[in-house]
């Protein structure tokens, strides 16, 4: 670690302590999970990094707000029928439905994805999937995201204790 910047060791000392860590993780983790572009993997990383006994509890608490933020995207499409029907009858629009309608609920096991995991997510909803198997999958997907990338980080950059 001694090689990052001064200003992002002062950052993420900032954010993983004991009032902002987790909260600062679920909140990070529900935003990255809508249509906006932000990954929440740096704010898990850096909180275990320097909090190594949260381990599991980031992991889960990143799950929960990511599954949620991932809730929030299916419910986005539920409603976005009218944006969406622009694009009715393009052949890769109408492969995307076919494909999605053929996996159903278990194509959120893919919205771990970057770029297209989020928008599967409100794709999921506007085809009216049913919302509880799709967040099922969902939670499932990330909740493996963040345990193989958390874990592939610390083996990549080890403590130096």
């Amino acid at each position: 670690m001694e090689n990052l910047p001064e200003w992002l060791l002062a950052l993420m000392a900032w954010l993983a302590l004991p009032q902002f860590g987790l909260s600062t993780v679920f909140l990070i983790s529900i935003i990255s999970a809508t249509l906006l572009p932000l990954g929440s993997e740096p704010a898990v990383f850096g909180l275990i990094k320097l909090n190594p006994d949260l381990f599991w509890p980031a992991i889960l608490v990143a799950t929960a707000g990511n599954t949620i933020g991932g809730a929030i995207d299916w419910w986005m499409g539920y409603g976005a029928h009218s944006a969406v029907d622009r694009y009715k009858g393009h052949s890769v629009h109408l492969k995307a439905l076919h494909w999605l309608e053929k996996l159903g609920p278990k194509a959120c096991l893919l919205s771990w994805l970057p770029a297209v995991g989020d928008p599967l997510c409100a794709v999921a909803g506007w085809l009216r999937l049913p919302f509880w198997p799709c967040v099922g999958y969902m939670l499932i997907g990330k909740f493996l995201r963040y345990l193989l990338m958390t874990t592939f980080l610390l083996w990549i950059f080890p403590s130096s204790a």
